[in-house]
């Protein structure tokens, strides 16, 4: 009888073992996984005033958000800007929001995205020269025609430790994304075919 017992012990340390090991095996490929960060839709107009009023009504048409202002870093006299003058727009868009605008955006490029527009840390970019192109989008002559550029930021579960305020820390070199990663997740989650 207590040998029967040692052995269904032993069978029953050893299939909670198998479990956690295949668990943990699980949650490492979770967290390995690129994913879509968030989408910065961005306006540059160059000047405030009227411009930069209808830049920002074309982003909240377009995104469904409200856009906030983008300001000068430096002084240019000969581009006529004053150091933190307001020059451009930009929405941020997270979660759902950020997949849905980034498959209608992506539908304009007829789903190819050129291999130059991805960086060494796994983001890529991309312009749109016509605001009109998106769905919903009608063509007003008293606001006229804008382009918007794209940046899709895409990381992997565990990124928050380089932007918390308390224990900031690098990522490590494991949980880096690389080029060739971004171009496979992007290819694989949104059918985007990347051309040279």
């Amino acid at each position: 009888m207590s040998a029967k017992k040692t052995t269904t012990s032993k069978a029953h340390k050893t299939a909670t073992r198998s479990k956690k090991s295949s668990v943990k095996k699980k949650e490492e490929k979770q967290i390995m996984k690129p994913r879509l960060a968030k989408v910065t839709v961005n306006i540059g107009v160059g000047e405030a005033g009227e411009k930069l009023k209808k830049a920002e009504s074309v982003l909240e048409g377009v995104t469904k958000q409200k856009p906030i202002q983008t300001l000068s870093k430096t002084t240019s006299k000969d581009w006529g800007l004053r150091k933190f003058m307001p020059i451009g727009c930009k929405v941020t868009l997270r979660k759902k929001a950020a997949e849905a605008f980034l498959k209608n955006a992506l539908k304009i490029r007829e789903n190819k995205i050129s291999e130059y527009s991805f960086d060494d840390q796994g983001n890529f970019s991309f312009g749109v020269p016509d605001h009109t192109l998106f769905e919903g989008q009608k063509y007003d002559p008293n606001i006229g025609i804008f382009g918007m550029d794209i940046c899709v930021t895409i990381e992997k579960p565990g990124y928050r430790i380089k932007h918390r305020r308390i224990d900031r820390r690098k990522i490590p070199q494991r949980q880096q994304l690389t080029r060739e990663a971004t171009m496979k997740f992007i290819t694989e989650a949104f059918n985007v075919e990347v051309v040279e």
